[in-house]
């Protein structure tokens, strides 16, 4: 057995995990199904087998694990206060200390979009510079994000800050799920996408997106939307177009009062390409007029999907990354 570190990201589909040896050396990977609706004490039993396995198969006594949870979490006390897409919601669930006693070494815990800053942070754009300031938005189903000040994430009290896709960006838009309205993950997060897609066929506006989605409402996805502008759906770029420039206001506003070095978009939806980027891109340049807008890279996210697990392996070697 050698000793190594654990990343568990809690979803509310899967449970992924993965593990690393000292020297960071990515050694295996598992997902395992969340069955959330066995409850908090279910669910955690569940992360304790998947962990113990998968360090059984890769020979590693587990030496820290980083574990990110897909919404509110107390950093210092180590519970969730609330995960809104879980049952129960997990209010005031102690997490840490039961998984560390169950699985034999300390257990750190952060909301999950921080986590994947933290991966991009430590491996991904930023690695290589301690004192960087940066933005990452990570778009996907939701918009979620993480900020770094000269080299370290900034948490708030409770690990809530920078919180990028709860930014207004139309007072009178959406209804979003945290209550308020017009939020920048009600109007440009993947969800919000494709329910604007959906829109189209239905109204007869994106003849091509219903032929690639055979008109089943329920294939079509960002990426098929980019298809479907690209092959002429007029309706289609403008909703990407307008998701765009949504993303340019919300990464315009943390470049102002910030004005990081970095802007990191991250998340299956950044994956759109140069498409959405440029864009955003040309929203930033309109938008940003106290400072040269180009002092500030855009860049669409090196670690991609594994921002998270390499987040969570970061946070396994060293707590103090994510100390509120």
């Amino acid at each position: 057995m050698i000793r190594g570190y654990v990343s568990v990201d809690l979803g509310g589909t899967n449970i992924a995990c993965a593990v690393a040896d000292e020297a960071m050396n990515l050694l295996g990977e598992s997902k395992t199904p969340t069955e959330s609706h066995l409850g908090p004490e279910g669910v955690l039993e569940r992360i304790v087998t998947a962990v113990e396995e998968l360090c059984r198969e890769n020979e590693i006594e587990p030496c820290g694990i980083g574990l990110g949870v897909p919404g509110l979490a107390d950093l210092s006390s180590g519970k969730t206060l609330f995960l809104p897409n879980l049952p129960t919601q997990w209010r005031q669930v102690p997490v840490t200390a039961p998984l560390g006693e169950r699985l034999g070494c300390p257990v750190s815990l952060l909301n999950d979009a921080r986590m994947a800053a933290l991966g991009e942070l430590v491996f991904g754009a930023g690695k290589g510079d301690e004192n960087l300031t940066f933005a990452f938005f990570t778009i996907g189903t939701g918009i979620g994000g993480g900020i770094a000040i000269d080299g370290k994430l900034r948490l708030g009290p409770l690990g809530a800050a920078a919180e990028l896709g709860h930014q207004t960006i139309d007072p009178d838009g959406p209804l979003c799920g945290c209550g308020n309205r017009g939020c920048l993950e009600a109007v440009a997060s993947g969800t919000a996408l494709v329910g604007k897609g959906a829109w189209l066929v239905r109204s007869g506006r994106a003849s091509r997106l219903r032929e690639l989605c055979e008109g089943d409402l329920n294939r079509i996805t960002p990426f098929l939307m980019v298809d479907a502008a690209a092959e002429g759906d007029d309706a289609v770029g403008d909703v990407i177009r307008e998701a765009g420039e949504a993303i340019g206001i919300g990464v315009a506003n943390v470049a102002t009062v910030l004005h990081p070095e970095l802007v990191v978009l991250g998340g299956g939806v950044a994956k759109m390409g140069d498409l959405l980027l440029r864009h955003v891109r040309e929203t930033v340049d309109r938008r940003v007029g106290m400072f040269p807008p180009e002092t500030v890279r855009i860049e669409t996210s090196v670690l991609g999907e594994m921002a998270g697990t390499w987040g969570g392996l970061a946070l396994a070697r060293n707590p103090e990354l994510a100390k509120p």
